[in-house]
């Protein structure tokens, strides 16, 4: 029996030792697994939830949650109508119930909208529910549905999601009761139509989500695990209390997908009956995706799902397949991951790229054969270039034009291209790729970016939409981190004016265009916004001193010419006392 004073075993040799142990008895037939929710360390005390409700800060609209979506997802209008709208509605309601819960709470409780998304493989699901989750800054985890069985089989739990969120939520419990559990592949656990007798990986983990789906309480700390319990000894022993950590799922969305392949015939046949008869017209064809905007429940319980656990998914979205055009577009939005990953890969060894959009339009037509939808983009993308990746970083090549070519002759273009990499064509073909892709941002924002924009609080101006193209063209960025840094610089500059004040007892106020020239030299020079302040100094102290002296005024507005020409904007300040006096 081990000591009060004796050291606890640490839960990673404890851990080791049955691992060990079950090897020897059993060989590699039973295995130790670890709960996602173990960390690597005890901490000191346990996380609790707070005993008061802070207010959910959540006002986010559905047509401002679209919009955001537009900026990285082509296609999918319905769908990201559908999912925005009713995400929206789920924490605009929750914020609502904490913010005046004698108005809005009620006893029979509330409907979640959890959320079943149809569509075939690479359309976007997965990535459209990344997107929202990081938009609205909520804890996101995602599961295969695959992967889970019903509670007491071998097999994962459904209820481990909720731990991985608490995990995601850095152990934030509070945090984590307003998440977003995703989960895919849910087709898969529809059980089989002609199956006979239980059915423990289908219906089974469909009858173990019921309960989280709806309202549950989930305990942190996993009973039968060794580790968990080691972990538990630990806090009891620095704490001295026992406390039962739990997590409410009434608050988490639950969000499904699955691409449903043998859906779209149950529909139709539905849809087949009720033409049946005198007046009935000869159902036309319909296409999947447009059968499968009418599914109904009784189709998904056809399908072999519970009708309790079709209940609690009351909305659906479907997505589109995607054509080879999608994908194309998919591959010239300027917030595409897949292009802005491949920068970064080559700016990783030192290497400017970029892309002509006719290399892109052969990579959609590779992708679009595969079938794989905009997965396919990405294989296709790296089969293409990495023989670039693998024999440039070590040649002299600083700047990397992707043309036609590389698809369709790369050993001739990458030895050409490694021989003369200071080519005069390869520079002038990579300077008219450069200034392409500006010419494209400009389009871009003038279309689309005062939203964008407005967002960040600032004003729309031809000079900060040559700023972001600039920025976007130079670093690896998505236009919404290319506008962050332009904003960042702008704030910069606006604090010269604190500094300049500081300095010298003279208030200066820099006006729009003045700020644009700025920031035009600060992003071409490559120097720091407060670097400014020295500079006005030298143009502007003495003069400014002086038409105090002589008039008294102490605040001066400084627009673009006056910064271009200061000893013209003092002369006129000191005159205008003179002309005042002319004209009484």
């Amino acid at each position: 029996m081990a000591r009060d004073n004796d050291p606890l075993p640490d839960p990673k040799d404890l851990e080791k030792e049955i691992a060990d142990f079950l090897a020897k008895k059993f060989g590699g037939q039973v295995k130790v697994l670890s709960p996602l929710v173990m960390t690597a360390e005890v901490p000191a005390a346990p996380p609790r939830e707070s005993s008061r409700k802070e207010p959910i800060r959540f006002d986010l609209k559905p047509e401002e949650l679209i919009a955001y979506l537009d900026e990285y997802i082509v296609k999918q209008d319905r769908a990201k109508a559908i999912l925005a709208t009713k995400v929206c509605t789920h924490f605009n309601r929750i914020r609502c119930l904490q913010e005046q819960p004698e108005r809005f709470e009620t006893t029979a409780g509330a409907i979640k909208n959890n959320v079943l998304l149809i569509g075939p493989t690479g359309v976007g699901k997965t990535y459209m529910v990344k997107l929202i989750a990081a938009k609205l800054g909520v804890p996101f985890v995602k599961g295969d549905a695959t992967k889970f069985s019903e509670t007491g089989y071998v097999g994962g739990d459904v209820e481990d999601l909720v731990r991985d969120l608490v995990r995601e939520a850095g152990d934030d419990v509070e945090r984590a009761r307003y998440g977003i559990i995703y989960i895919d592949e849910i087709d898969k656990i529809a059980s089989a139509r002609n199956h006979l007798g239980a059915d423990v990986s289908r219906t089974g983990v469909q009858r173990a989500l019921l309960k989280p789906m709806e309202e549950t309480e989930v305990e942190l700390r996993v009973p039968h695990d060794p580790v968990s319990m080691m972990q538990e000894i630990e806090r009891f022993r620095k704490t001295g209390k026992r406390e039962k950590l739990i997590v409410n799922t009434r608050h988490i969305l639950f969000i499904m997908s699955g691409a449903f392949t043998e859906l779209a015939p149950i529909v139709q046949r539905r849809l087949a009956k009720q033409e049946i008869g005198f007046a009935a017209r000869i159902a036309e064809h319909r296409n999947p995706a447009a059968l499968l905007e009418k599914v109904k429940a009784e189709d998904l319980v056809e399908y072999g799902f519970e009708s309790e656990f079709v209940g609690r998914l009351p909305v659906k979205a479907v997505f589109e397949p995607l054509r080879e055009e999608d994908l194309f577009q998919i591959l010239c939005n300027p917030n595409n991951p897949i292009v802005l990953g491949k920068k970064l890969d080559f700016a990783s060894y030192g290497i400017a790229i970029k892309f002509d959009p006719e290399f892109l339009r052969g990579v959609a037509a590779l992708a679009f054969a595969e079938n794989t939808g905009a997965r396919g983009l990405v294989s296709a993308i790296e089969k293409a270039l990495l023989p670039f990746e693998r024999r440039l970083p070590t040649s002299a090549v600083k700047r990397f034009p992707v043309i036609r070519e590389v698809l369709e002759n790369p050993e001739s273009f990458l030895a050409r291209l490694l021989a003369a990499p200071e080519d005069p064509e390869f520079r002038r073909t990579f300077e008219r790729l450069a200034e392409a892709e500006r010419e494209g941002i400009r389009r871009h924002l003038e279309a689309a970016g005062r939203r964008l924009f407005e967002k960040s609080g600032l004003t729309l101006t031809p000079a900060r939409i040559e700023a972001v193209a600039s920025v976007y063209g130079r670093d690896v960025v998505d236009l919404f981190r290319a506008v962050s840094r332009v904003k960042t610089v702008i704030d910069e500059i606006k604090e010269v004016e604190f500094l300049f004040y500081r300095n010298h007892d003279l208030s200066i106020v820099l006006e729009e265009d003045a700020i644009d020239l700025l920031l035009e030299e600060v992003l071409e020079a490559g120097m720091a916004a407060r670097d400014l302040s020295a500079r006005l100094s030298r143009q502007f102290e003495h003069g400014l001193r002086l038409v105090r002296e002589k008039t008294g005024q102490s605040r001066f507005f400084l627009n673009r010419n006056a910064l271009l020409h200061p000893e013209e904007y003092i002369r006129v300040l000191l005159a205008l006392p003179a002309m005042n006096r002319d004209a009484r």
